[in-house]
């Protein structure tokens, strides 16, 4: 087994269809998808469908406390070294996950690996792009976005145990920042390539846009260290001017394939002649 992807669910099963073709067709690399399912109305004909079609496809149906006490639940039950996680109203690129574990193969040292996405509409259509950027303590803590992108993340397993970075189950949607603060904390070798691997279609009832996502936020700023949170715009402009200089803020014309609610069995391809970049802070 090459990599394993966690897939937390609950009342996202059209969404979810979509996210399981993305990691079934992915070729090259040997696969386990998890899929932690909290119980959504339907999920017994949908498990036993699903998995009669993809063989690599587990669905374990059981209550949990949030989508990261689902991702922890995964991640425990996980088998290969290499592990991410990845939400319903996500997908992973063609070629994507192949291309992460050869990375890996050739770059033992490295426990963390951080790479591109693509956000869409919820028919599947541009949106913009996120690209990702090594993240710091202190922006992390200030900022009201990531310098990374958790579809677009990838660990070793080994750093769950060894170093204790399963997710933090009291946090409902901010637990990303959270853990990566730990990671960077931690001092393991993390890691970026200007690979797109992943698409967030934005449908409206995304956790990081929810209020609740709003208040954690604003509770983890208030942690941070005072010189930090007065100096909170010039954290945010060393932060830019570091996109800047890594060529963040340019992209070339470029297509990608995702399956779409309009187009389930089969990849549609978009092409994007005017990149958007995303402006975070």
């Amino acid at each position: 087994m090459d990599i394993s992807i966690i897939t937390p669910s609950f009342r996202q099963l059209d969404w979810l269809r979509l996210c399981i073709a993305s990691v079934a067709d992915q070729t090259g690399v040997d696969i386990e998808h998890l899929v932690q399912e909290a119980g959504s109305p339907g999920i017994e004909e949908f498990a036993r469908a699903q998995a009669h079609e993809h063989r690599n496809l587990k669905i374990v149906v059981e209550k949990d406390s949030g989508m990261y006490d689902a991702v922890n639940r995964g991640l425990r039950k996980a088998q290969a070294e290499i592990v991410a996680y990845l939400n319903c109203d996500e997908q992973y690129l063609p070629g994507a996950l192949a291309r992460v574990v050869d990375f890996f193969k050739e770059h033992p040292d490295v426990d963390v690996l951080f790479a591109d996405m693509i956000v869409v509409e919820p028919d599947g259509s541009y949106r913009c792009h996120r690209k990702a950027l090594l993240p710091e303590k202190y922006h992390t803590q200030v900022s009201a976005n990531l310098a990374i992108s958790s579809c677009a993340t990838f660990f070793r397993r080994r750093i769950l145990e060894g170093r204790g970075l399963y997710f933090s189950e009291t946090l409902k949607a901010v637990g990303d920042a959270e853990w990566v603060l730990r990671v960077i904390e931690s001092g393991v070798k993390m890691a970026v390539r200007r690979w797109f691997t992943s698409a967030f279609a934005e449908t409206g009832a995304n956790l990081d846009l929810s209020p609740n996502a709003l208040r954690e936020r604003a509770a983890m700023m208030a942690e941070a260290p005072k010189w930090a949170q007065t100096c909170r715009q010039l954290v945010i402009a060393h932060y830019r001017l570091r996109r800047l200089c890594a060529g963040i803020y340019s992209q070339s014309p470029f297509d990608y394939a995702i399956y779409t609610t309009a187009s389930p069995g089969e990849r549609q391809t978009f092409h994007v002649s005017h990149p958007t970049i995303r402006w975070v802070r």
